[in-house]
């Protein structure tokens, strides 16, 4: 019985909340109400003041032009205004601050009409001669302070003030309209003018109160190919010379200049979109911009005072249903904004090419050898970076992410800056597929290496290289190579980066080795011109060491698989959003947040072309000292560190360490040389087997038997 009292309850309850659901208007409606009541009372003003009115409105005329004089008729056309805006506009609210606007408007302006009409006094204010009332005291108030002329000036200033409070624009985005209007006197521009300078000076086109930013080329443009290739033809002559007599720098010409063009659909319609359905969760927002980028679309606005920055956060895969996107990224808040960025996936991408970036005026203007390509932002912004300010870059992401290419447009941006004198490469290709096309090109200090040990004996010898250079400058009292190579010391120092193409295979076979040189040449080779570049598709904690992170801050993440993944390489979330294809987020060292960019796209063909006219320029000139370093595989254990040899070449160290400590444990030889437990274990027991240390006793502490580390090598001999 009571069961069924309850379910009673229950229906009736829904019953009213669904009456009351149907009592109530839909999102919009009210405003709309509003908006046009506005219109229609402006209208019907406007038709008072030219005498087609009834004897309500002519009263009300008649009021207006005791207040505000021949200003009166303004008032009318502010209120149309205000009508349309309200019903068409995407941002349907009108703030108190746009009414102060338009009351400073007409105040000013009657005041500004009683000083021009030189009304002689009250009276003939009072009968509607230049301002009115309100212009009157206005403007007879300045005037006696200021002087006529001075007060004219003020009052031109407060109107153009009150405009632009007004219309919330600003004055050089109605000298905008109006010069794309009216380009030429009296006549004007085609649709396919308008569409061109969109493109080619990044007009904004301004929808209501959203404007739409095109910097890269849309799927519906027409532009002429010629114009582009002739462009192309005499920017490709500026980029081949070189400030070394004796080297050409590689043609544009080898390059593609094919062009892929964006299309983001119906970006109005997606705004609306993405505004209705924030609203829908009571969420109010006001759209403020569109940025078209060659990937995803990204549209910012604001929230309204009071709205909580997760509360848009939470909304994403809402957002994403109604968009229909197959992933949504929201940036809350964007760096330098106040505003929120939703990126939305294009419908169509478009690629960009090695060619168009090099043609770029922000290409040129880098002055740096090691500045290079990473592709253009979200908002189709030329993005440059310069691996001498990082001083070192971690890229990682999934299989077909698009970091290999990412590597060879970083690869072959520096070959477009440098000749072989000024820059040397030691690449590593585990792999043996990646980096082959580089084969035997002037600038290789090495062939490209393909086998651990040999990389570890050029990690070594970069360490060499390094302290040598320090020795040289601390000679001649030089603190960094540009200093070095700026003065009359006759020998020219070259950068030399070295780029390792996966860091995972290195690191199962002898994680020790490579960690520890990696991480010296990260802490110390910035000076002296020496730069690693690691890569890896397999960001995991075993390849990207703590050590290697805290070291190397500048990282290139592509997509990944997981959050985890993401947090591994990051230290945040997002890169599992990521759309791959060359879709990355890239944090620098001075950056408050990863800055989305669709990286730079190069081919087989145009690396094969470029790498053939370097090695028919000149052959490669190898330093045999690179890879005949001395190596040992075994003691640097897998990626754990958990391999063990019986002659451990860290026995002598771990030696020093508990003879000069006076304490012999597993954990201090784990911490002091950076190897795995099973290997200090292992060390632990050699020490005792050669009676450095006293055996194991419960639980206390070893003894130390031997004073000095000579008392051991005089045992020995």
């Amino acid at each position: 019985m009571a069961k069924k009292k309850s379910s009673a309850k229950k229906t009736k309850s829904s019953k009213q909340s669904a009456k009351q659901s149907e009592s109530r208007l839909a999102p919009g409606v009210g405003r709309e109400a509003v908006a046009i009541g506005v219109f229609a009372v402006g209208v019907l003003l406007l038709l008072a003041i030219f005498g087609v009115g009834g004897s309500l409105t002519e009263g009300v005329v008649s009021m207006l032009a005791w207040l505000l004089g021949m200003v009166a008729f303004l008032l009318p056309l502010l209120l149309i205004y205000t009508g349309i805006r309200i019903f068409f506009a995407q941002d349907r609210t009108m703030h108190l601050i746009h009414y102060a606007g338009m009351a400073l408007l007409l105040a000013s302006l009657a005041g500004l009409f009683t000083i021009m009409a030189a009304v002689p006094d009250f009276a003939a204010a009072r009968a509607g001669v230049g301002g009115g009332v309100i212009g009157y005291v206005a403007g007879k108030s300045l005037a006696a302070l200021l002087s006529p002329i001075g007060a004219a000036i003020l009052l031109v200033a407060t109107s153009a003030i009150g405009g632009v409070l007004a219309a919330n624009t600003t004055l050089r985005e109605i000298a905008g309209v109006l010069q794309s209007r009216f380009p030429r006197a009296g006549k004007p521009a085609s649709d396919g003018e308008r569409f061109s300078n969109q493109l080619n000076q990044a007009e904004e086109a301004k929808t209501g109160n959203m404007r739409i930013n095109a910097k890269v080329p849309l799927a519906k443009s027409n532009a002429s190919e010629s114009e582009a290739s002739s462009e192309d033809a005499s920017q490709s002559e500026v980029l081949t010379a070189s400030n070394d007599p004796e080297w050409t720098l590689p043609g544009l010409d080898l390059l593609e200049d094919k062009q892929g063009k964006a299309s983001a659909g119906n970006p109005e319609e997606k705004a609306e979109n993405i505004q209705q359905t924030l609203a829908s969760f009571g969420v109010e927002v006001a759209m403020d911009e569109v940025n078209i980028g060659p990937t995803v679309t990204q549209y910012t606005l604001r929230p309204a005072s009071g709205v909580k920055l997760n509360k848009i956060t939470e909304l994403e895969h809402n957002l994403a249903l109604n968009l229909a996107a197959r992933s949504l990224r929201v940036e809350a808040p964007i760096p330098g904004k106040s505003a929120v960025g939703i990126e939305v996936p294009n419908e169509k991408t478009a690629s960009v090419r090695m060619r168009e970036i090099l043609q770029t005026d922000e290409w040129k203007n880098v002055k740096s050898p090691l500045g290079f390509t990473l592709g253009r932002g979200v908002a189709g912004s030329t993005e440059i970076a310069d691996l001498s300010k990082m001083p070192h870059m971690l890229v990682a992401g999934a299989t077909g992410s698009g970091k290999s290419v990412m590597i060879n447009s970083f690869l072959l941006s520096l070959l477009y800056r440098n000749s072989p004198a000024d820059l040397k490469l030691i690449l590593v290709d585990p792999k043996q597929v990646e980096l082959s096309l580089y084969a035997d090109i002037p600038h290789l200090l090495s062939p490209v290496i393909s086998e651990p040990e040999k990389c570890i004996s050029a990690l070594k010898w970069a360490v060499a290289e390094m302290d040598r250079r320090y020795s040289v400058f601390a000679e001649l009292g030089k603190r960094s190579i540009d200093e070095y190579n700026a003065g009359d010391s006759g020998e020219h120092m070259p950068y030399i980066v070295i780029v390792i193409d996966e860091m995972a295979d290195l690191m199962m076979l002898a994680a020790a080795e490579v960690e520890s040189l990696i991480v010296r040449l990260a802490q110390k080779a910035r000076a002296t011109g020496i730069h690693l570049v690691l890569a890896t598709q397999r960001p995991s904690v075993n390849v990207i060491t703590g050590l290697i992170k805290a070291n190397i801050p500048a990282r290139i993440s592509f997509s990944t698989v997981s959050q985890v993944d993401s947090r591994t390489i990051l230290d945040q979330a997002g890169a599992e959003k990521l759309l791959g294809n060359g879709d990355m987020l890239f944090s620098a060292p001075d950056f408050i947040k990863p800055q989305r960019i669709q990286g730079t796209y190069v081919t087989e063909k145009e690396i094969r072309q470029v790498t053939d006219y370097l090695r028919q320029a000149q052959e490669p000139q190898y330093n045999e000292d690179v890879l005949n370093q001395q190596v040992k595989i075994g003691g640097g254990g897998n990626a754990a560190g958990d391999v063990e040899d019986a002659e451990d070449d860290l026995f002598m160290d771990a030696a020093k360490l508990v003879v000069e400590t006076g304490k012999a444990s597993s954990s201090l030889i784990q911490r002091r040389l950076r190897v795995g437990y099973s290997r200090a274990a292992r060390l632990l027991d050699m020490l005792e087997e050669h009676g450095v240390v006293s055996p194991q006793d419960g639980s206390r502490p070893r003894d130390v038997l031997i004073r000095d580390v000579s008392e051991l090598t005089d045992e020995e001999a």
